[in-house]
């Protein structure tokens, strides 16, 4: 990438052609490698806490604000109408993949399966660290369909229909912060391009997101805003007005 070499981002970059489409397949990401399934059925969205962490470190995060900033350098009203098109695309995405969350809980063992979500954020969060350690961890969709085979329980499928439209509203709800998060930047990217250091908003990001999966593996039992905090202070230590610190 021209000015952050993000590990995921530059992943994807090499198999998709043109800005737009690099865009939408970051932020789709969690949903088409099944991260967004296994956080769902992690219970992650009980609470609003979850919702917006979830939405801003999965579907934003650090990937999507360095595809937006060093390599999209359209006017920010064209990248709106972007972010807008992606939006509707993803936002049903995410509530139809709640929707068939419900039949998936009935023939998994969640305790098994929370552990797995767990250890494909920690990949998730080192892989965006280190592009060197990228190299060695598989993905992402590997560990979610490893932690399906080793929570499997055929006997207790429930074959039904079975809408929560809680759940679903809370899906659509996560993934529109996340499109409303892609927004700000858009419209703000003027002003942060060469004003943000992308490289360490990515590491503090890759932090952040370690931390959000700590209270899934139940290892820190706590419904503090701690991960949420943790990206605002790599926001901020990230943000440099007069560009001393930016890679620009």
């Amino acid at each position: 990438m021209s000015v952050s070499e993000h590990p995921v981002a530059l992943s994807i970059e090499q198999r998709v052609g043109g800005t737009a489409s690099l865009l939408a397949t970051v932020m789709a990401l969690p949903l088409l490698d099944g991260l967004f399934v296994a956080l769902l059925l992690a219970g992650t969205l009980e609470t609003t806490v979850g919702m917006v962490e979830t939405g801003l470190l999965v579907f934003g995060g650090s990937a999507t604000v360095a595809v937006i900033l060093a390599e999209m350098d359209d006017e920010p009203r064209k990248l709106l109408r972007s972010i807008l098109l992606i939006g509707a695309v993803l936002i049903p995405l995410a509530a139809l993949q709640a929707a068939i969350a419900p039949m998936l809980e009935s023939v998994l063992d969640l305790v098994i399966f929370e552990r797995f979500a767990g250890v494909v954020i920690l990949a998730i969060a080192a892989k965006t660290a280190s592009s060197k350690v990228s190299e060695y961890l598989p993905r992402a969709s590997i560990i979610i369909l490893l932690g399906l085979i080793g929570s499997l329980q055929p006997a207790a499928l429930e074959i039904s229909v079975v809408l929560d439209g809680e759940l679903m509203a809370r899906a659509a709800v996560t993934a529109a912060i996340g499109v409303a998060f892609a927004m700000v930047v858009a419209a703000a990217a003027p002003t942060l391009r060469g004003a943000v250091d992308i490289d360490r908003f990515r590491f503090g990001s890759s932090v952040a997101l370690g931390v959000f999966a700590l209270p899934i593996l139940g290892v820190l039992n706590t419904e503090a805003p701690i991960a949420l905090a943790v990206l605002v202070v790599a926001a901020v230590l990230a943000y440099s007005p007069d560009g001393s610190s930016a890679l620009g």
